[in-house]
């Protein structure tokens, strides 16, 4: 079953989107976090069920970390989603450490794919259902300018400047 609910945070309301899991803590696993306007972001679709004690452990951690008391995530994510190649992308996005930045290029070079591929790369990154959590805020362009990020550039500065706030203190 489909559950979601919304959560205020510092980049707005959240939508929340998970499955029931009998491994995840709290019982349920992450499909997707949107913010509000995000390209591609999720709507609540007919079928859903609202249930907010059923992300009271995902919530409890998205606020640590917006807090700054929390540097990585143990969310389970809801298996399925994405292209062989969108789920290489997604877990070097997940190895990025808090409140550092990559650029395309070096995320293509840790998947092992060609320089070339840079274009794909960022298709697969704008493709991920889970922003904040699978950070790929942390992507870069080569230069060192912040390009391209769903839920829009002043988000992605914000979430940058709140990690090196927060690993600075």
């Amino acid at each position: 079953m489909t559950l979601y609910t919304t959560i205020d945070s510092p980049l707005g309301e959240l939508l929340l989107v998970g499955e029931e899991s009998a491994t995840a803590t709290g019982g349920t696993a992450l499909a997707s976090l949107s913010v509000p306007g995000q390209k591609g972001g999720a709507t609540v679709q007919d079928g859903w069920a609202r249930d907010a004690e059923a992300f009271t452990a995902i919530a409890g951690e998205l606020r640590a970390y917006f807090e700054g008391g929390r540097d990585g995530f143990g969310i389970e994510y809801a298996a399925g989603r994405g292209t062989d190649f969108q789920r290489r992308v997604w877990r070097a996005l997940e190895d990025i450490p808090y409140g550092t930045t990559l650029s395309y290029g070096e995320i293509a070079a840790r998947i092992g794919a060609p320089r070339a591929a840079v274009r794909a790369v960022g298709t697969a990154i704008g493709a991920n259902p889970l922003l904040v959590v699978r950070p790929c805020h942390r992507v870069i362009g080569a230069s060192g300018a912040l390009t391209g990020y769903a839920g829009g550039l002043d988000r992605k500065r914000q979430l940058l400047d709140l990690e090196n706030h927060h690993r600075a203190a």
